[in-house]
């Protein structure tokens, strides 16, 4: 199976059969791969009219939404899982819509760059610009992500929310995903991208 290391990841952790939201799903990839391998009832937010156009067409239940503010709108618990998939620093109000989430399924996963990784660092050390890297591959003036965050930071966040950190794994470009302990300082260093699940404490 080709594709993003961390769909692969996502589709390990995900049950057979769960009710699943994934939000800022884009064309519906993770979704259709999530329907076909663990038959799961999915269900998309998307805030482009061409991601929504592109899930509709696949037979994808997408509706167009923005997850700073619409997510308010789902009922409590509706969802087993609620994905945010490399979306979370594209967001205005990252604590809002991570807490959300944990209102809205039983568990989250999340998975999204680390500014902390060692690469990162030196870029800036030796370059004094913002870095491009296989998980930061556009210029600062083109990318999408408005809140960067390291891993000590995303983990940070998890304890002012009270929220469980009940897997984690390690992600790399063409590698399998590596499961971690995020509070290690080491990983702060050595992960590119993370995937976290979470719940509620």
């Amino acid at each position: 199976m080709g594709g993003r290391e961390d769909f692969h990841e996502i589709l390990r952790l995900v049950r057979p059969g769960s009710r699943v939201l994934d939000v800022g799903c884009g064309e519906g990839d993770l979704l259709d791969l999530l329907t076909r391998e663990k038959g799961v009832e999915g269900r998309g937010l998307e805030i482009s009219a061409e991601g929504v156009s592109a899930c509709l067409a696949r037979g994808l239940a997408v509706v167009q939404g923005d997850a700073d503010r619409d997510l308010d709108y789902f009922p409590a618990q509706a969802f087993d899982y609620a994905v945010l998939s490399q979306t979370l620093p594209q967001v205005r109000q990252p604590r809002h819509v991570l807490g959300e989430l944990l209102r809205i399924a039983r568990r989250t996963i999340v998975s999204l760059p680390n500014f902390g990784h060692w690469r990162v660092r030196l870029d800036l050390l030796f370059s004094g610009r913002m870095p491009l890297t296989p998980a930061l591959p556009d210029p600062w003036w083109a990318t999408g992500n408005i809140h960067l965050c390291t891993l000590r930071d995303f983990t940070a966040l998890c304890d002012d929310l009270a929220l469980k950190v009940e897997a984690c794994a390690a992600l790399a470009s063409g590698k399998p995903a590596r499961p971690i302990d995020p509070a290690r300082p080491i990983e702060n260093w050595r992960a590119e991208s993370a995937l976290f699940l979470l719940s509620r404490e």
